[in-house]
């Protein structure tokens, strides 16, 4: 696996000094408070992501509208695959529309999955 260099560094750290709204959302209001020691914008191999858990080996990606075209679902697919494969995580992917217009769905939905995990 890769070490983790400077540029990716520099770019997680950016990252979580200007959250999107929807990263803000869910880190305050759900993420931060739940078992499993979430961390945010996580260097991960050549990736960053979002939001992880090393104790329950779960990400949790939020995506944007540009993750729904073509070239963007193959690289997310892609990512992905590298994720499950190298560190054995569970990948979850949740959109911001969803977060906007259903935030307690969402958190169910983690929740569910998350005491699926640690149980």
């Amino acid at each position: 696996m890769p070490m983790n260099n400077k540029g990716l560094l520099d770019r997680a750290r950016e990252l979580r000094k200007n959250p999107t709204p929807q990263e803000n959302m869910l880190w305050y209001k759900f993420l931060r408070d739940q078992s499993g020691h979430f961390r945010r914008q996580k260097i991960m191999g050549r990736y960053i992501v979002d939001f992880y858990s090393a104790d329950l080996k779960v990400v949790i990606e939020i995506d944007g509208s540009q993750h729904f075209e073509e070239t963007a679902l193959e690289y997310d697919k892609t990512r992905t695959e590298y994720l499950e494969r190298n560190f054995g995580v569970k990948v979850i992917r949740v959109d911001n529309h969803q977060i906007n217009t259903n935030f307690t769905g969402v958190c169910d939905y983690l929740l569910e999955i998350i005491n699926g995990i640690s149980t």
